[in-house]
C-alpha cells in the first residue's frame, strides 16, 4: 500500500472516537489556562513535547514491529493518571474496531484478543499504521498531530475560537512537530533492539492532574 493510507488514518473523520476528547483542553479552558489563540498555542506546544512525544514514540515502535504487550506496559508506566489510562484504553478499543474493519490484520486481531478492554491508543495506532503498510515515521506523525489537533479543534467549540486562528496555531507548530516526530521515530525504531527503555518518558504533571479533576466533573462537553 502507498502512503495515501496515511491521509485516511490521519483524517479527523476516521471513526476512531477522538472527536469526543479534548486532550485536556476542556479542563485548561475552565481553569483559565487557555483563553485564546496565544494560550492555545502554548498549551499545544507543551502537550506536543510531552504527551505527544511519548505517544508518537509508542506508535512508531508498534509500527516498526516491537512487541505490543511490552509497549502497552511501557505506556501504562508513562501514564500516572488512572483517568488518562482509562481514556487511552477506551480510545484504543474504538480505534481497534475501525482499524480491523479498514485494514484487516492478524496482528490487530491478536492484539484485540490479548487486550479485550483495549490497549493504549498509541500502540493500536502504530499497529494500525503497520497494517496499512505505513512505517514508523508515518505512525509518529499521526500520533504527534493528534496530540495538538484534538485540543485545537476542541477549543474552537469551547471558546468559539475562530477556526482560522486554530488552524494557524497548528501551522506555526509544524516545524516543532517535525522535530518531535524525528526524535520519536528514532526512539521507537530502537525498541526492537534495545527494549522499551529506549522510549521517552516526558512528563506533563498538569495534564495528569487536570485529567483527574476533569473526570470528576458532573457535566462535561468532552469525555476527557
Amino acid at each position: 500500500m502507498g502512503r495515501a493510507a496515511l491521509l485516511v488514518l490521519a483524517d479527523g473523520r476516521f471513526p476512531a472516537g477522538g472527536h469526543a476528547h479534548s486532550g485536556g483542553a476542556e479542563e485548561a479552558v475552565k481553569a483559565g489556562r487557555i483563553t485564546g489563540a496565544a494560550t492555545l498555542e502554548a498549551f499545544c506546544r507543551g502537550r506536543l513535547h510531552t504527551a505527544g512525544l511519548v505517544a508518537a514514540a509508542l506508535a512508531a515502535a508498534a509500527a516498526a514491529g516491537a512487541d505490543p504487550a511490552e509497549l502497552d506496559a511501557a505506556a501504562d508506566a508513562r501514564t500516572p493518571s488512572p483517568a488518562l489510562r482509562l481514556v487511552a484504553r477506551k480510545l484504543g478499543r474504538q480505534l481497534m474496531r475501525a482499524a480491523r474493519a479498514t485494514w484487516p490484520s492478524a496482528e490487530l486481531d491478536a492484539l484485540a484478543r490479548e487486550f479485550p478492554k483495549g490497549a493504549h491508543q498509541p500502540v493500536v495506532l502504530g499497529l494500525t499504521a503497520r497494517a496499512a503498510g505505513l512505517g514508523a515515521e508515518d505512525a509518529a506523525y499521526c500520533a504527534a498531530y493528534e496530540s495538538v489537533s484534538g485540543p485545537a479543534t476542541a477549543v474552537v467549540r469551547l471558546l468559539s475560537l475562530d477556526p482560522f486562528e486554530a488552524t494557524a496555531v497548528l501551522a506555526r507548530l509544524a516545524p516543532e512537530l517535525d522535530l518531535v516526530v524525528d526524535r520519536a521515530a528514532t526512539a521507537g525504531t530502537a525498541v526492537r533492539t534495545t527494549g522499551a527503555d529506549a522510549l521517552p518518558a516526558a512528563s506533563a504533571p498538569l495534564l495528569e492532574i487536570g485529567a483527574e479533576a476533569h473526570a470528576a466533573w458532573p457535566v462535561r462537553l468532552f469525555a476527557s
